[in-house]
């Protein structure tokens, strides 16, 4: 984001990508995208890292019928155009996740626009999306935050049927819950940035995120991880 507001477009919804089955433009329909934006600061760390565990998670739980889930990451002060930091990259890889690729980008309206959810690695990260405008309150979480709140939700309730409507009941509960589950602490809510620290700290941060989205995607998708 820029102080001369670039990247601000009328809100035109969520962009999208052919799906089968369902009425064109309305939920579980043939243009209907669930859009995952994470967020931190560089965005050559931690929101690469929770990216790229998201996808593979996905994959790993259903394969193609993921393909409705589209997930992203931006930085509030992003390497434009930098690659994933090394030691990132490297955790990624011992997950059995794939590094290749990745482009660091500076969040933008646009981003946050076209987020059905956006998850933090810390609360200022959360309070810098939300001031951007955009009805992103109800909708934007620390990644952590999510974790717990999804938690405390009986997935049961969820709605059967395409993944992306079931994303969808997921974030709306979620925000129903969010005054009523507090965080333990300050803490608990945050991932801690780990540029410039050894591989192994990358490591424990890894961990850290991954195993704030595996109840998540376990809720997104209805399938529990394989071990």
């Amino acid at each position: 984001m820029t102080p001369e507001g670039r990247g601000i477009r009328g809100y035109e919804g969520a962009l999208s990508v052919p799906a089968p089955g369902g009425v064109p433009g309305t939920p579980g329909g043939p243009a209907d995208v669930f859009r995952v934006l994470h967020v931190c600061t560089g965005n050559v760390c931690r929101s690469p890292m929770a990216e790229r565990l998201m996808r593979h998670g996905l994959a790993q739980r259903v394969g193609k019928a993921g393909a409705g889930i589209v997930v992203e990451s931006a930085g509030t002060w992003g390497h434009e155009g930098a690659p994933m930091e090394a030691h990132a990259a490297a955790v990624l890889a011992e997950f059995g996740a794939d590094p290749a690729g990745f482009v660091g980008r500076e969040l933008l309206d646009d981003h946050v626009i076209d987020a059905d959810l956006v998850l933090t690695a810390t609360r200022d990260h959360r309070a810098q999306v939300i001031s951007m405008g955009h009805a992103a309150g109800l909708r934007t979480f620390t990644l952590k935050e999510f974790t717990r709140l999804v938690r405390a939700i009986d997935t049961a309730t969820l709605p059967e049927g395409s993944v992306t409507v079931r994303a969808r009941a997921l974030v709306q509960a979620a925000a129903a819950l969010r005054g009523w589950l507090l965080a333990p602490s300050p803490d608990a809510d945050e991932v801690h940035d780990p540029y410039g620290a050894p591989v192994g700290y990358f490591r424990s941060i890894g961990d850290e995120i991954q195993a704030a989205l595996d109840p998540v995607v376990t809720a997104l998708t209805g399938v529990p991880a394989t071990v």
